[in-house]
Formats: structure tokens, sequence, C-alpha cells
């Protein structure tokens, strides 16, 4: 269990800045998530602190130890790929030995520790098989015990459970966690998909273009994204447009298409005056569809322009003068159809946040 910090890290192919002097501190058993779009620059990340890439300047430690320029294998690392990298002509066994056979250890020490690992993910009984005979699930988690068999000081995983169907990444979500949990492992887990995201990581990072944009725990960047990049990537928002009116206490008023409304300013260094231009963030689960708005916060306005039924949740396309708007209800009493009939969205000045233009 170890501290990963990087500092004023810098990586270049060519002419593209894939780092752009990036500043990271993980905290010695965290599961860390890496987030962003393809091309943002969090495999470049995850690779330069496994040691694949050598920066251009800037330091990675390892607690207090200097690693920028060690060779991977001298990291004590376990780097789990999006691909498994699973030897086909070896066994389950043979694979998840392989590093331990480099590390020269006695082949009952091996063994041993072989057995134990597969013991972990639950794949002590399929030792002989060949990769070719297990499930995707399953080459999963004996690449997982690979990573873990040599008993390392951090844990890479990048994009683990991509090549997984829908139900299997769920449950080796769950399992991922509970392994890095029960040995107290520092982690960093590179994904670009946000739910995996939210719903595991202690605390995450955004990148786009080489930069961090925010590092929050999940509850945070969801409900507090620090600008519209943020609040369009990690999950569905609404956004509208305004000018501030008055601000007071980490709180907005703002006057919009639709009227004033109130909302969080989104952290306590943006600090907006009056008749500034302002983007509002508001998730599709925090509007409430409602016949009369005279005891809200905040409402508009609107008529329904389309309707499903999933049966745990109803989805919603609204209209608020010419915007249109999401709207998703949990657990609806009765679904409400598309139709003249008006409306009033409504929602919580709490939910809705004030965002730099």
């Amino acid at each position: 269990m170890i501290a990963v910090t990087v500092k004023e890290l810098v990586k270049k192919f060519g002419d593209t800045v894939a780092l752009n002097a990036i500043d990271l501190a993980i905290e010695p058993g965290e599961l860390f998530f890496l987030l962003g779009p393809s091309g943002c620059g969090k495999t470049t990340l995850l690779r330069s602190i496994a040691g694949f890439y050598v920066p251009d300047s800037g330091t990675i430690h390892f607690d207090e130890e200097d690693v920028t320029s060690l060779e991977p294998h001298r990291r004590n690392t376990g780097m789990m790929f999006q691909s498994y990298a699973l030897w086909p002509h070896k066994s389950v066994h043979d694979n998840v030995a392989f590093g331990l056979e480099q590390q020269k250890l006695q082949s009952g020490e091996i063994s041993k520790r072989v057995e134990e690992a597969l013991e972990l993910v639950q794949m002590k009984s399929y030792a002989e098989r060949k990769p070719n005979a297990l499930s995707g699930g399953q080459q999963q988690r004996v690449a997982l015990a690979r990573a873990l068999v040599v008993r390392p000081r951090c844990l890479l995983l990048d994009e683990p459970l991509s090549n997984l169907d829908a139900k299997l990444r769920l449950e080796m979500r769950t399992e991922i966690r509970r392994i890095c949990k029960e040995f107290n492992l520092t982690t960093i887990y590179v994904t670009h998909d946000q739910k995996e995201a939210l719903s595991i990581a202690d605390r995450m990072a955004v990148l786009d273009q080489g930069n961090i944009l925010q590092i929050d725990s999940p509850t945070e960047m969801y409900k507090r994204p620090l600008n519209r990049f943020v609040a369009n990537f990690i999950g569905e928002t609404n956004f509208l447009k305004g000018k501030v009116v008055s601000t007071a206490a980490g709180n907005a008023v703002v006057d919009t298409e639709l009227g004033e409304m109130s909302g969080k300013i989104s952290n306590s260094e943006f600090k907006p005056n009056e008749g500034d231009t302002v983007h509002l963030s508001l998730n599709p689960e925090c509007i409430r569809l409602k016949e009369d708005s005279s005891s809200e916060e905040n409402s508009f306005k609107c008529h329904i322009e389309d309707s499903i039924f999933y049966g745990e949740v109803a989805h919603y396309v609204i209209r608020g003068g010419e915007k249109e708007f999401k709207v998703s209800e949990l657990n609806p009493r009765n679904l409400n159809r598309p139709g003249d009939r008006e409306m009033h969205a409504c929602f919580y000045a709490k939910d809705l946040v004030v965002l730099k233009d």
C-alpha cells in the first residue's frame, strides 16, 4: 500500500501533448479512477505510472521513492490490460505463475501463491484449463489473479471490463472493489464508463486533452461538476444559459429565457458577478412534473413531447419555451402522455448547478 504522487508530468508524442503538466496525489489504499473520452490522456498517464512511457518532464513518486526513470519490472506494480494478454498456449496456472517465475522464486512458493491468487478470484478449479476454454469473465479473473499474485505495491487497471457483457461488468465491478479493499491495494483504474467509476471509486479524475479538469469523490463529481465538460461527461444533464442577477452565500439567481432561477454555484473559486453569463446544469432525475408550482423554488411551464415507461423509471422529453429537457421519474405511478396539457417542471435550487460560461 503506497501513495502515488505525480508532479508537473508532461508527455508528448511528436507535436501532440498527451499530458500537460499533470499534478495528482493518490492516497495509500485508494481506489482511484481516471476518466475521459478517447485521446484525453488517461491511458498515457497510467502507462507512465507503470513505467511503459518515459515522461518528457515531471516526476512520479511511490511514497518517497522517485520512480520516474525506473524500469517497469522494478516498480513492482500489477498491470491488467484491456485485452487481458493471456498466453494462449499456457494453462491458467502457468499464466498466473509467469510473473513469479520472472522473479525467480522457488517452485514451492510459486505454487502456493498461484493457488492463493486463483482462490481469491474463484478460479482455483480452472487451474489446468487453457484461456480459450474460458468465458470472457473467467479470463478477466485470471488476468486479475496474474496482476495480484506478484503482490504489487500498486495495481493498475486499463479498462479491464470493456470486453464483458453488461451483467458480467456489474458482477466484476463489485469483485474488483472487494479484492482491492480486502488487501488495501492502492489501485489506479482507467475507464471511459462513468457508471463503472461512480459505483466503486473512492475518488476520480476527469481528463480532457491532456489536462485534469476535476478531481473529486463520485458524489461531488456528479452533484457539483466544475464546468460544462465534466457535467456533460459524468452524466446526462440539461443545460440552460442565463445572466446572473445576484449572488449570496454560494448561491446565485440567474435570469434565463424561462424566467429567474436560483441555483448553487459550482465551487468556491468561481465568483460570478451581476450581469455575467453562466450556464445552468440540471440532471434529469432532479426535475419533477407537477400540475401546480406555487410552492416550488424553481419552475417553468412545459409540455410533454415524449414519454417512455421502463417499469422502475419513466423517461420524458419536455419542452419549455424553445428548449427541450430530459426528465427521469423513478417509481412512476402513472405515465404522463404527450399532449397539449400544460404542466410545470419543478426543481430545488440545491440541484441546479451554476457553471462558468
